[in-house]
């Protein structure tokens, strides 16, 4: 992402109509007075809906305080934030990818939010979710704001057919599962979305074998280890022996056709099947991802939410910050994400899963899940390393290629980004 930096700077006027801050090069201090924030809020209109609902709620308790939270597009939500952290104008408050914080705070576009203590939320964040969006230089620009991953959902009725007991709870498991969906007559036995034949449904298979992308203290990739060349083997025989689809699919329609068995596919996904396709209602489970030779691994995504560095109100805009993840908040964001989504608003706070409006089944795989967690690197140059990654990767299931030739070349260019 940071390659876009030269191409958005010189459009950075064009969303100079947007703005709500000062421009100054440095922070500036608290305005007195009431404070009016602008939240940029990536994604959906909905999901703007629903954000503002929490602020409006968060104005009862501190009525000097308004925000207003506007939609930005995941389409140039990017492009939009990195003018603004660039520029020095725009929104007060932002939410993006799981990167943009570190990103954008290396900009020197977003304030460090552990000059403004947030250790109650630390403390409530999972570890690894709190790794993936804390700098090398241990500099927090953006905490968890909701997260996303990976759930394998199943048809019992279709497996059961087939001679399977449940839900493969090991790569064995899985296979033979394969195997015998294939011969019952369903010719895609499984799909693989959200990140589709990317190095992020890779990213899964990678820690269920033990591996990482780099080392722990970012010195070198380790890409091209044994764990990697063995997670790497096997994702790829998904697609050359089973015929997993290379190109993303609707994993609730091809459930409820019977088209598919299973589907790997997010977690963002339970709240629609049944609304989406209610022919499937009751006939359809959610479990986690099989384990591997390393247990159980599951890549997180999500946003992050943090405060511009020009803001006027940083104060007020880190108490809102602080204040998303108290319980009132996130019961509201609960509801309203539901409501207005069809959705489930998974916190940063796993503790809060029993609260969503879902079955108890699909509560138990959030919670199973959430304990198997592990976020992007934060290592320098991996925005710059992912699409090289996701070829070489890609190599292998297209061209064939050695995977240890693969990851070493993975590695070769991972190293040098790093410099």
């Amino acid at each position: 992402m940071r390659t876009r930096l030269a191409a958005v700077a010189a459009v950075s006027l064009l969303i100079a109509g947007c703005t709500t801050s000062g421009g100054s090069e440095e922070p500036a201090q608290e305005a007195e007075g009431p404070a009016t924030l602008t939240f940029w809020s990536v994604g959906a209109d909905e999901n703007a809906q629903a954000f503002q609902a929490a602020a409006d709620l968060y104005k009862q308790s501190h009525p000097d305080t308004t925000i207003k939270v506007q939609a930005i597009s995941w389409d140039d939500g990017h492009a939009k934030v990195l003018t603004a952290a660039t520029s020095k104008s725009g929104p007060d408050i932002i939410s993006g990818g799981m990167s943009w914080g570190i990103e954008f705070g290396e900009l020197g576009g977003m304030l460090d939010l552990n000059d403004r203590d947030i250790a109650d939320v630390k403390s409530k964040t999972r570890p690894e979710v709190m790794k993936a969006i804390t700098s090398p230089d241990g500099s927090v620009y953006g905490v968890s704001m909701d997260n996303a991953f990976y759930l394998l959902y199943y048809r019992p009725d279709l497996l059961a057919k087939a001679g399977i007991s449940g839900p493969p709870k090991t790569w064995d498991e899985l296979f033979t599962a394969l195997d015998k969906l294939k011969a019952a007559g369903i010719k895609t036995p499984m799909v693989e979305n959200f990140g589709t034949f990317e190095w992020l449904p890779w990213f899964n298979w990678l820690k269920q074998a033990g591996g990482s992308l780099y080392a722990d203290d970012c010195s070198k990739a380790t890409i091209d280890s044994d764990q990697a060349v063995l997670a790497t083997t096997n994702w790829a025989r998904q697609y050359t022996k089973y015929g997993v689809p290379k190109a993303a699919t609707d994993a609730g329609a091809g459930l409820a056709k019977g088209e598919y068995g299973m589907a790997i596919d997010g977690s963002w996904v339970v709240s629609g099947l049944d609304s989406g396709h209610p022919e499937i209602k009751g006939k359809w489970k959610v479990a986690p991802l099989p384990s591997g030779p390393a247990g159980a691994g599951t890549f997180v995504g999500g946003r992050i939410v943090g405060v511009m560095s020009y803001t006027k109100y940083p104060k007020a805009a880190v108490d809102f910050i602080k204040w998303l993840y108290s319980d009132d908040a996130i019961k509201k964001l609960q509801t309203e994400v539901f409501n207005k989504e069809g959705a489930l608003y998974l916190s940063p706070r796993p503790e809060l899963v029993d609260s969503l409006n879902t079955t108890d089944d699909v509560k138990a795989a959030l919670k199973t899940t959430m304990e198997t967690v592990t976020g992007p690197p934060n290592c320098k140059g991996w925005e710059l390393s992912g699409a090289d990654v996701t070829k070489k990767l890609q190599s292998v299931v297209n061209d064939g290629v050695d995977p240890k030739k693969a990851l070493s070349e993975a590695a070769t260019i991972m190293n040098n980004n790093l410099k």
